[in-house]
């Protein structure tokens, strides 16, 4: 009764990110990109830290995942007025937008660690950044499972025309795809998951970058299969992650983020070789 939650919510927090993952990937046409790259994983951070620092985590226990639900929702707002400055939006000043706001917010989190007086609530702190599944509830499953089965079944829903995205706008709208609308709703679905994400498990590295890499290289770029396998991958990914993370140091436990980043920063470097490899032999 006390490992089931948190199996269910690593399969959740698992398939939530492996399919942001492959949509941010599809739509930056950028094998590269992950669900944190437009602010929201730094987003939902600051709304943790704060949950902590304030001592809202202590007095409601919904605070924190609801906090840090409302940060990544607020950095997302942020990303998108950032990006349609002058008018004009466009997926690279989303992307530059992203990268500005999650380093605007990283220095926000790092001063509210630095001077938190709290040594208490600086090592929650710390701790919920490296992410981990270790306090699940059923209520967690209840409330994340919702948003996360939305997000995915819009992806599922709209894959067929994130494929004709990935060739060319032009090529999109020309055999009927509302581009606007299709590249709005994809990347709120893939927000929205990572946000539901965080809020519930912290955040967790390399989950959405290597899974749909990972699953593109076996089976090509068709997001029609692409992404409910990246839904399946994700979730026994992180299953897998958390179940190490549980055994390495047993009794005591390694947060499930340390492992993923472990396996996640190699693969990381060897993707940034192959694709240099590739770009110098053109």
């Amino acid at each position: 009764s006390i490992r089931l939650p948190r199996i269910a919510l690593a399969l959740t927090v698992g398939a939530a990110l492996g399919v942001a993952g492959a949509v941010m990937q599809g739509l930056f046409r950028n094998p590269m990109a992950d669900p944190g790259i437009i602010g929201v994983s730094t987003g939902g951070a600051l709304g943790a830290v704060i949950a902590i620092a304030t001592g809202a985590q202590a007095a409601f226990a919904l605070a924190l995942p609801a906090m840090s639900f409302a940060g990544a929702t607020g950095a997302l707002v942020l990303v998108f007025a950032v990006a349609s400055v002058g008018g004009r939006f466009s997926m690279s000043a989303l992307l530059l937008s992203g990268v500005a706001v999650s380093a605007f917010i990283a220095a926000i989190i790092s001063a509210i660690i630095l001077f938190t007086e709290n040594l208490e609530a600086q090592r929650d702190m710390l701790f919920w950044l490296a992410g981990g599944l270790d306090a699940s509830r059923w209520s967690d499953v209840r409330l994340s499972l919702p948003f996360v089965l939305f997000g995915v079944a819009v992806a599922v829903f709209m894959a067929r025309d994130l494929n004709l995205l990935m060739v060319s706008d032009d090529e999109a709208r020309s055999l009927g795809v509302r581009v606007s609308l299709t590249r709005n709703s994809l990347l709120l679905a893939a927000s929205l998951i990572t946000g539901t994400a965080v809020a519930f498990s912290g955040t967790i590295a390399f989950v959405g970058l290597i899974v749909p890499h990972a699953l593109r290289l076996v089976t090509g770029a068709d997001h029609r299969v692409l992404v409910p396998l990246s839904a399946l991958g994700g979730g026994v990914f992180m299953l897998a992650a958390d179940t190490l993370a549980r055994m390495v140091i047993s009794p005591a436990e390694v947060s499930v983020g340390i492992i993923t980043a472990l396996v996640g920063a190699p693969f990381f470097l060897i993707l940034l070789a192959r694709n240099k490899a590739r770009a110098s032999m053109l």
